[in-house]
């Protein structure tokens, strides 16, 4: 994107940080764990606003090595310019990001804020390696 990337939560802020390297990788990832994050979703219905959970399917795009990836932004206004290019995702669910964890199945990767300088992409391996971690802050 050629406008230049400005914090409007904290999410952001800590995720520019992050990137910036005034915080570490680590302490960012365990900020992502308790923070919320805009997943669009596919309005099949055609109706804003209204969903029906069984029809409700989150934005996936598949890269190169045709891993699929869950797409997902910092706030509703970061997927503004992506989703243009997605019909039917006019809308979207402000989640916390360690629900996310534990519904995306194995093998999917995560891109937070494609399109935008400031984001980060994740691997399977590294969103296991989350949710895992999750699970055992949960459970202890």
């Amino acid at each position: 994107m050629s406008q230049a990337f400005e914090p409007r939560n904290d999410l952001e802020q800590q995720l520019q940080a992050a990137q910036q390297g005034t915080i570490a990788g680590d302490a960012f990832m365990q900020y992502l764990l308790t923070a919320q994050v805009f997943m669009p979703i596919e309005d099949k219905l055609g109706i804003g606003g209204f969903q029906d959970s069984e029809k409700a399917r989150p934005l996936t795009v598949q890269a190169e090595d045709g891993t699929d990836v869950l797409i997902l932004f910092t706030s509703p206004e970061r997927a503004k310019a992506f989703v243009k290019g997605f019909p039917g995702y006019h809308g979207g669910l402000l989640t916390d990001f360690k629900w996310v964890l534990e519904k995306t199945g194995s093998g999917h990767g995560i891109s937070l804020n494609p399109g935008w300088d400031v984001g980060i992409d994740m691997e399977p391996d590294m969103v296991v390696q989350l949710a895992q971690a999750h699970q055992h802050s949960t459970s202890a």
